[in-house]
């Protein structure tokens, strides 16, 4: 009886502990972050070779997770020697004195089955700003993928200044598009 009553006890607790969101550890080669900018209307299309993902998650109880993105700016590659080096500049992204961005997200949301929004801060060439990031997730075994893509205004992080300011050449919107591969981390 005594024992029945401990194991009892036990099962209890154990379902009232919240859960703990599992470790994801980012599979580097796997993943991708680009981006799509527009000139003259049409699409100039760039990756980031270098950024890193650290996501606390658990996909029945999201509201647990948090997810932060660090990436290397200086690793933007438009594929173009030119573009590349004026991007560099300080109309731009300024990579000498802003060497990376960052979005961090302790806020976490089901939107649908399997399609999740992270509400956090975007911090881009010393510009902090609150966005919300859209992502799917599909998981098996040890492994899982998250992707997404989201719309960020160019101009509210002083990107494309001066000359570049307008909207007629270079497009106001910068598309982002992600595919994270990651491994549980045990």
């Amino acid at each position: 009886m005594i024992r029945s009553i401990l194991l009892g006890g036990a099962l209890l607790c154990a379902t009232l502990m919240p859960a703990r969101a599992a470790e994801w550890k980012m599979d580097q080669a796997a993943s991708r972050l680009e981006f799509v900018a527009s000139y003259e209307r049409t699409a100039a299309p760039g990756v980031f070779r270098k950024f890193d993902t650290r996501l606390r998650f658990d996909p029945d109880q999201p509201e647990s997770g948090s997810l932060e993105v660090t990436v290397a700016v200086a690793s933007a590659d438009m594929r173009n020697a030119d573009i590349n080096e004026a991007i560099a500049g300080v109309q731009w992204f300024d990579f000498a004195r802003y060497p990376q961005a960052t979005f961090r997200a302790t806020e976490i949301r089901r939107a649908d089955p399997d399609r999740y929004l992270a509400r956090g801060t975007l911090t881009l060439k010393g510009v902090q700003q609150a966005i919300e990031v859209p992502f799917s997730w599909s998981q098996d075994a040890g492994a899982a993928r998250m992707r997404g893509e989201l719309v960020v205004g160019r101009a509210a992080f002083g990107i494309g200044t001066g000359e570049w300011a307008t909207a007629n050449v270079i497009g106001p919107d910068v598309t982002i598009r992600f595919d994270v591969r990651f491994r549980k981390n045990d």
